[in-house]
């Protein structure tokens, strides 16, 4: 392999020649693991609009040449096109400020601008990073990449989860056998017991929502410590202006950047919103487990689509898989949760110093969310069938009906009534009959299901 020969303040580093970041990328790539879990692309991207909407503010406060904006400015856009994917090549397990990946975003911008200027003016620390630190660079390139991924991704995957439990609410006005404790308990519709769903995803939906408006408020100005050394005392606020007409989301420079460095609260809060669908979504899919389990020996109330074969060894079996992959991915983000509260909670002094580990763990929660509700929507909920026949069965050798009697006959007999159907296989009116606590007419007026729910 033909290599180059970079410099930094260390000392020399050869460089592959195809490559176009610098010395201290290729510093980072030998000295931490390689073949791992890369810095996120989206991290990268919001890295490189920071830089362009940098440029543009240094040089309207006169601190940058044209000249160097325009080959900043032009390098960053040739990024965001994706012609450089290749040239990030550096692991989550770094430097807990980011700085590594801060810096390999810095060398390639430099890089791509000089060979456009045909000369070296553009220098990765002097002028790519001019008036920042990797300390207030790298939060903000955490919240960018999460909002825009939120807004983008995740938000509208739960608006389509909750119009598909919306149809299958409306569609599905059938009484049946309510379960507490995995017991039969007393009659309610299926439509409602589906609202409940739905109504747990409209909640989740508005927490993230509320929770993510925080990540508006930026780092950006504070550069090392939170006190803004190097850069104008407008610069943060400027730059989040750029950033705003760049990626059509209003954003702001927060007013304590000292906050902003030092802790990543605002994004616990958002992965615990995140985390709480998870949790909603798990009950959920297992709510439908259990439903749909069967199809001749279980509950079977609800009929799954057969997306594949269950079983390599038993023809014809259907398994819930759709139900048994979201359930995995919510152990995930219910474990990265941990991981990033683990991770805000060792910030020391004026830094936190596990900022990679967050953002990797939040990035993967919000792909990871967003794919699997795609999936469990279009290969389950969307052919979703209740089995009407075995709600009618199960709902008419439900014990607990009996419940509607204890205001008129008292607990004591209404509990002797189902007691007696069980142990002698009969159903509930005609323990009744033989007990005589309640006549046939009283019988078929309080024990009447649609009187029930």
């Amino acid at each position: 392999m033909d290599y180059r020969i970079e410099k930094d303040s260390i000392g020399e580093v050869r460089v592959p020649a195809d490559k176009l970041w610098g010395a201290q990328s290729q510093r980072s790539f030998e000295n931490f693991p390689q073949d791992a879990e890369l810095m996120p692309k989206s991290v990268i991207y919001a890295l490189v609009n920071i830089k362009k909407a940098a440029a543009i503010v240094n040089n309207r406060q006169g601190k940058l040449n044209e000249e160097k904006r325009e080959l900043i400015v032009f390098a960053c856009n040739k990024i965001l096109l994706g012609y450089y994917d290749d040239q990030f090549p550096l692991t989550v397990w770094q430097t807990g400020s980011g700085t590594q990946t801060n810096m390999n975003v810095n060398e390639v911008i430099a890089h791509i601008a000089n060979k456009k200027a045909g000369e070296d003016i553009i220098h990765p620390n002097d002028d790519v990073n001019m008036s920042q630190s990797s300390n207030d660079v790298f939060p903000t390139a955490m919240h960018i990449s999460t909002i825009l991924k939120i807004k983008e991704k995740l938000l509208p995957e739960i608006r389509q989860i909750i119009e598909v439990l919306k149809d299958l609410e409306e569609k599905n006005d059938i009484i049946k056998t309510g379960r507490t404790h995995l017991q039969d308990a007393t009659p309610l519709k299926l439509s409602q017991e589906i609202s409940g769903w739905r109504t747990m995803v409209e909640r989740d939906l508005e927490s993230i929502h509320n929770a993510s408006q925080a990540l508006r408020k930026l780092a950006i100005g504070g550069t090392a410590v939170g006190t803004g050394i190097n850069a104008s005392k407008d610069f943060g606020s400027e730059v989040a202006s750029e950033l705003t007409k760049q990626l059509d989301l209003e954003f702001e420079s927060d007013t304590n950047k000292f906050y902003q460095l030092a802790s990543k609260s605002a994004l616990v809060n958002v992965h615990g919103s995140i985390k709480a669908l998870a949790s909603d979504m798990y009950k959920i899919a297992n709510d439908i487990r259990f439903l749909s389990c069967g199809p001749r020996c279980g509950i079977g109330e609800l009929i799954i689509p057969a997306n594949e074969p269950g079983s390599s060894i038993m023809p014809g079996k259907v398994n819930p898989t759709q139900v048994e992959s979201i359930t995995m991915v919510s152990i995930q983000i219910m474990a990265n949760d941990m991981a990033i509260s683990m991770a805000n909670s060792q910030g020391q002094l004026q830094l936190n110093a596990y900022m990679p580990l967050i953002i990797y763990n939040m990035d993967q929660t919000v792909s990871l969310m967003s794919k699997s509700l795609a999936c469990f929507r279009e290969h389950l909920l969307v052919g979703l069938v209740a089995n009407k026949e075995e709600i009618e069965n199960n709902l008419e050798n439900s014990l607990m009906l009996v419940t509607s009697l204890s205001p008129h006959i008292g607990y004591d007999k209404a509990s002797q009534i189902a007691k007696y159907a069980y142990e002698n296989k009969l159903t509930l009116r005609e323990a009744n009959r033989e007990l005589g606590f309640a006549s046939e007419e009283e019988f078929d007026k309080y024990v009447n299901p649609e009187n029930m729910v």
